[in-house]
């Protein structure tokens, strides 16, 4: 991934232009895409560091790109910038895979903001993950494996294909297995959100990732419901044999 540069996908000329003066101010470099096509093309075949794409942008709508976008680079940290403001279209953007929302009109301070906590967000998970399994590259319990290194689960031998929201639920849940989460931490480490009232959101990605791990999603063997708390990871001697 490049050091340097972030790709915005945009059609508005001065919206570029002033995001431009205040990413170079940070020590980034900004590549532009000012529709859907050309933007999807640069943000696959290129090396970004982020991407920024609106949701209202011609040839292909933001929300197409972010989910073509997602399902090619499932770890590629993607914020959503857009003059929508309904709860619906804020949950359907992090449903398909963004990291963050933006709704406009923004000041430039927040943008940047959002740029940098999220850029520091992701840095600060890769630390963890590579601290917590320098040791190992793989985590087993029973027949599900987790690969961290490679982002890779398999069960039963079997590759389960995850999302970047969904891998980063399961790989925080593995690395501490036992703790119970509240949907709100949940939200907080891995969308990064600090407010309330997303609690679906994480709750549609847990039984989404318990309807591919699961045997029997209704009595889950992994990924268990605390009552009143939220959610936890199966720890290794509650396994069956």
């Amino acid at each position: 991934m490049s050091e340097s540069k972030i790709l915005i996908i945009e059609d508005d000329a001065e919206i570029v232009d002033l995001i431009d003066i205040h990413i170079k101010d940070l020590g980034y470099e900004l590549d532009w895409a000012p529709n859907g096509v050309s933007g999807l093309e640069r943000a696959i075949d290129g090396d970004y560091l982020l991407v920024i794409i609106d949701w209202m942008i011609p040839k292909m709508d933001g929300l197409e790109v972010c989910r073509r976008l997602r399902a090619e680079k499932k770890s590629l940290p993607i914020i959503m910038l857009t003059a929508k403001s309904e709860e619906f279209d804020k949950v359907l953007g992090l449903e398909i895979g963004a990291d963050d929302y933006i709704t406009k009109p923004f000041s430039l301070r927040e943008v940047m903001a959002r740029i940098k906590a999220l850029i520091r967000r992701v840095d600060t998970v890769k630390a963890e993950i590579a601290n917590e399994n320098k040791q190992k590259e793989e985590m087993r319990f029973g027949e599900l494996t987790i690969n961290v290194e490679k982002r890779k689960v398999t069960l039963r031998g079997k590759t389960v294909e995850l999302t970047a929201k969904e891998f980063d639920l399961l790989a925080l849940f593995a690395s501490h297995p036992g703790r119970a989460y509240s949907r709100q931490e949940l939200l907080d480490l891995v969308w990064g959100y600090q407010f309330d009232g997303y609690d679906h959101t994480v709750n549609s990605h847990i039984n989404r990732l318990r309807s591919k791990i699961e045997e029997n999603p209704s009595q889950p063997t992994y990924i268990k419901t605390v009552w009143g708390v939220g959610y936890r990871f199966v720890e290794r001697e509650e396994l069956p044999e």
